[in-house]
């Protein structure tokens, strides 16, 4: 012989389960729901603006045996990639695609060395929030591919021939997307760890 419980006599008995809360019928358990708004598109920051050119003097000064400089401003792009970003592998591939040809361009009338230091400035949007230069690390390995392997800067982009590249909090853009400058430091001496 089987039980069989009445629907009054089961709400009876989940609520005696429940500590004594009444259960709701499962049409009313349920609210209605709510549609959703779209998400809002954040305000377009504006226009591009041009940072101030890094000062490269803190910088030679950690350095021994250095010989000429280079400060290059990255050209404009709204899209870099950085370490907190989610985005899809052929969307990042295109972005580093593009990145990498960007400093190849600029490394054409750069000479070729054989030792070199890369400091990366990050110039962040004007926006009141904690920054950290070294998150944009995905954004400066394409751009030292590009001066390395398709400029001809440097023979290769190993320990041996590199240092760095070493991030730096540069001063923030007035308006626009974020920048980045990179400065080129020659090694006259052999490569320290």
């Amino acid at each position: 012989m089987t039980a069989r419980y009445t629907a009054a006599q089961f709400r009876a008995l989940m609520e005696q389960r429940r500590g004594g809360r009444a259960v709701q019928p499962a049409a009313a358990a349920k609210a209605p729901a709510k549609k959703k708004s779209p998400k809002k598109a954040p305000p377009h920051p504006g226009l591009p603006s041009t940072p101030p050119t890094p000062a490269v003097e803190p910088l030679l000064a950690s350095l021994s045996g250095t010989g000429r400089t280079w400060t290059l401003l990255m050209p404009y792009r709204e899209e870099m990639l950085d370490s907190n970003q989610r985005l899809h592998h052929m969307a990042v591939h295109r972005i580093r695609k593009r990145l990498r040809e960007d400093a190849a361009n600029l490394a054409v009338g750069l000479p070729r060395l054989q030792r070199a230091a890369v400091y990366y400035f990050l110039h962040p949007r004007p926006l009141s929030r904690k920054r950290d230069p070294g998150n944009w690390a995905p954004t400066v390995k394409p751009y030292v591919d590009g001066l390395v392997t398709d400029g001809g800067l440097l023979p290769d982009d190993s320990h041996e021939f590199l240092m760095g590249p070493i991030p730096v909090m540069g001063e923030p853009v007035t308006t626009g997307f974020a920048r980045m400058s990179l400065v080129i430091v020659e090694l006259t001496g052999p490569l320290t760890s």
